[in-house]
């Protein structure tokens, strides 16, 4: 993941960069340079001038906010640029609530005021992005936690971050750069309204593991949790009183209905609702990493690596970044009002699609799918219908995509792209891909 000191320098001083139209033979030889098979979408992707961010023609993008940058509240932009959620503004901006995946031994960190374990260096950014998709400004909003790498907004108007990392003080010795001072593996809140730093509070009842990503059911205040484990299972938390998480609840584990102790990883059926019900967590906050090893025991179905998750119009669709026959990558769809879930993409070869990590669920109808494969990354879209297609391509390294989200407007695509820590905002033509 090469970065060079001179192009971090043309990276800072780009604004907007318009894609260039292309012939069909260009688009053809382009297709053929990136050694990915493109499927219905926007048009083959664009070679970047800039060597940024290659994508379709008529699309535009503008960076902001890299790493090392000095913020409004006088820290620098940390790196890790991960998981990202877009909320509306006053005066028409957009407050964008952002996830830095850092660990102790992480050459930056988010620093503030009170972090919730001085010994880590995660966190997030609060980010306020103007109408002409400018920065306004940035500032630390969450300090002292370990490895948040993605969450998930609320309806209620916060991020919901996530502690991918289950260290406690006991798991090295006093001295040791991976020495943590508190237990960690939580979920944290953080309002988009903030303007400061917020006082961090582990959000213990939703469970104490691997956490990657979360998503609400806007109908009923229930937060969906994946896990990122080789062995993971997909949780619901059903909190007490809708919108209070603090305030405890109850934690569950989803359970194929006629399959006790389902292993997801290869040989399903697409497109194959199936029925499930739910186990009961009994001890959500263990001493030791051993949720899914109560829920499984209770007959919870395994998921290989359940990472992004997203609602959209009453569905829930998260990737299992090395789910399927040759670990390439599922997206699984469950549908609560159903209580269905289902296979809903496999990758049948990295040149269709390659891990995919976070996820969103676009205005228009697609998934963007945000890819953390072995060489080169794309936003690969996926329509209604499950086809696959090219949306970007990292033009700078083989750093992964992070933190997809789109504009309360729907206009604009944020996403980040992890190293060096760079975070753009994408419009043009977008087109409704449903029906």
């Amino acid at each position: 993941m090469t970065f060079s000191r001179r192009k971090f320098f043309a990276v800072a001083g780009t604004t907007a960069v318009g894609t260039l139209m292309v012939s069909p033979m260009e688009g053809l030889l382009s297709r053929q340079a990136f050694g990915r098979k493109l499927g219905k979408g926007y048009g083959p992707l664009v070679p970047d001038p800039n060597g940024l961010l290659d994508l379709p023609a008529g699309f535009k993008y503008r960076t902001f906010s890299l790493t090392g940058e000095l913020m409004n509240d006088g820290t620098k932009v940390p790196g890790g640029h991960d998981g990202m959620a877009a909320f509306p503004g006053p005066r028409n901006t957009v407050i964008l609530v952002r996830n830095h995946e850092l660990s102790p031994t992480s050459e930056t960190q988010v620093q503030g005021p009170n972090p919730y374990d001085p010994f880590c260096k995660g966190g997030t950014t609060n980010l306020v992005v103007g109408s002409n998709r400018q920065l306004i400004k940035h500032f630390t909003s969450l300090s002292g936690t370990y490895r948040n790498c993605a969450g998930g907004l609320t309806p209620w108007g916060s991020w919901i971050s996530c502690e991918e990392n289950t260290s406690t003080p006991t798991s090295f010795p006093l001295g040791d750069r991976n020495y943590v001072s508190k237990f960690h593996g939580y979920n944290f809140e953080v309002p988009a309204s903030t303007t400061t730093a917020v006082k961090p509070e582990p959000l213990i009842a939703m469970g104490r593991f691997n956490h990657e990503a979360v998503a609400v059911d806007p109908k009923t205040g229930i937060v969906y949790e994946t896990e990122d484990r080789g062995d993971s299972l997909f949780y619901r938390f059903i909190p007490k009183e809708r919108g209070k998480l603090e305030k405890g609840g109850t934690l569950q584990a989803l359970k194929f209905k006629d399959i006790f102790q389902a292993q997801t990883f290869a040989d399903f059926p697409k497109r194959k609702p199936m029925k499930v019900e739910w186990v009961t967590i009994t001890e959500p906050n263990p001493p030791e990493d051993t949720v899914r090893v109560e829920g499984f025991a209770k007959g919870a179905a395994q998921f290989a690596r359940g990472e992004g998750i997203w609602y959209g119009d009453g569905e829930f669709y998260f990737c299992c970044t090395s789910g399927g026959a040759l670990g390439l990558g599922q997206v699984w769809r469950y549908i609560p009002a159903k209580e269905t879930i289902e296979l809903f993409v496999e990758s049948t070869s990295a040149a269709e699609l390659e891990n995919p990590d976070n996820i969103v669920v676009s205005p228009y109808g697609d998934l963007i799918l945000c890819e953390d494969g072995d060489d080169q990354q794309f936003l690969v879209g996926v329509t209604p219908k499950g086809e696959l297609y090219q949306f970007a391509r990292n033009a700078i390294n083989d750093s992964e995509f992070a933190g997809a989200c789109f504009s309360p407007d729907g206009k604009t695509l944020f996403v980040n792209i992890q190293t060096p820590g760079i975070t753009f905002a994408i419009w043009g033509p977008w087109t409704s891909h449903r029906g």
